[in-house]
């Protein structure tokens, strides 16, 4: 069965937000679109009610049919917006489908055959003043395929650069992909889908490494410059290495690298600005006590200016 590129949708800006840069990618990738609009269970008592339940269920539901479409398309329906979504992008074949569950539950279930699954960055659960809501963080911190989390408001010409005029414009070349790098323990499935993304898209890729000075240095570090110098070059020359065959596998993407100390999660939100997407790893940990997502792949979700793929690797 050929792998789709998976939805999740709500009634949020977010979701439909993502939803329209879902479409394009799957045109770009040449792949069905799936969208997944999951309603969590009523609760029992609620359920055993016929009368508390179906008012109750019109309510989480938006209002009923006569009432899911709005001028601004807040409400609508999973068949109105995959109908929409056709319109707006023809070519791409999109299904729709309604399922009752959890959603961080059945999404990141649905993720393990798609080829990459798709969120608004807020719109699953999510409070003021994070880009980033509880949901989406457990379906990126649970699947093991590739998340894309796309943040209200995004369109398809800020992934591109401005035109003559300085105005943005989806006829102009893509922005840079933006690629965090560990060279410590770099990931082949990282770097695979950050290069593959800008060869799609004819468009370079910028590769940030950031690194520390072992910790015996950095005492001696005013009174020896040369030191830091030497681990710079040093860190440089691995980015150099572990980039290596890449270059050679994707001959027509440009690379740029960017190897300096400091924090990588400040310098990815910075750059991010400046990106068509961000390409960041999260390594697997499968702990029966909890999961997490790392400190850097949290700062980036919640502060990055354009779409943020995490790729989970071993």
């Amino acid at each position: 069965m050929p792998r789709t590129i998976i939805i999740g949708l709500d009634d949020s800006a977010e979701s439909r937000a993502a939803a329209e840069w879902a479409a394009r990618e799957a045109k770009l990738r040449g792949l069905p679109l799936r969208l997944i609009e999951v309603r969590e269970p009523l609760p029992e008592p609620v359920a055993r009610a016929p009368f508390l339940g179906a008012e109750t269920g019109r309510q989480r539901n938006g209002g009923g049919e006569a009432e899911a479409s709005s001028a601004d398309g807040r409400g609508t329906t999973t068949d109105e917006a995959a109908a929409g979504l056709r319109l707006r992008h023809p070519g791409v074949e999109v299904t729709a489908e309604q399922v009752t569950g959890r959603p961080h539950e059945v999404l990141a279930k649905a993720a393990e055959d798609a080829e990459l699954l798709v969120l608004g960055s807020r719109g699953l659960s999510g409070f003021a003043g994070f880009l980033v809501g509880s949901v989406g963080l457990a379906v990126v911190a649970r699947a093991e395929r590739p998340v894309v989390l796309v943040r209200a408001g995004e369109q398809a010409a800020d992934e591109h650069e401005p035109d003559p005029t300085g105005i943005p414009s989806a006829a102009t070349r893509y922005r840079p992909v933006l690629l965090g790098v560990d060279v410590d323990r770099p990931d082949d499935a990282v770097i695979r889908f950050a290069f593959a993304e800008a060869a799609r898209r004819g468009t370079a890729l910028r590769v940030l490494h950031g690194w520390n000075l072992p910790p015996y240095y950095v005492h001696g570090l005013p009174a020896d410059p040369e030191v830091y110098r030497a681990v710079a070059d040093q860190q440089a020359a691995t980015l150099a290495k572990t980039l290596s065959p890449w270059r050679a596998e994707f001959e027509d993407v440009d690379v740029v690298e960017e190897s300096f100390g400091g924090s990588p999660s400040i310098r990815l939100i910075e750059a991010s600005r400046e990106a068509s997407l961000v390409v960041i790893g999260r390594r697997v940990r499968r702990n029966p006590f909890g999961i997490r997502i790392g400190p850097i792949a949290h700062a980036v979700l919640h502060h990055s200016a354009a779409p943020v793929a995490v790729v989970a690797h071993d």
